[in-house]
């Protein structure tokens, strides 16, 4: 007979971290929004027109590892965004 409960069925240890990899990708996903000045997040929707406003256009690159540490770092260290430093960090090169 099938079981008939969510406590009766044999959840599959693959499928039991695959759910919590779901449930890790989507706190992430809620923790990360801006928030606005009053304290709630904004939402997608809104971020985004207010990147476009700004004239911001997402552009994804793939970097080595070692150098995306070495960015995290280096934000963290002058206490700005990752995007404001590769801005810079763009800039200057290009001027150069």
């Amino acid at each position: 007979m099938p079981p008939t409960t969510l406590s009766d069925t044999i959840v599959k240890k693959t499928d039991l971290e695959k759910n919590k990899a779901l449930k890790l990708i989507h706190n992430m996903k809620r923790t990360t929004l801006p928030v606005q000045a009053g304290g709630k997040p904004v939402d997608r929707r809104e971020q985004r027109r207010l990147d476009q406003a700004q004239g911001l256009v997402p552009f994804a690159v793939k970097l080595n590892g070692e150098l995306v540490k070495a960015l995290h770092a280096e934000a963290q260290a002058r206490q700005i965004s990752v995007n404001a430093l590769v801005s810079e960090l763009l800039e200057k090169g290009l001027k150069g």
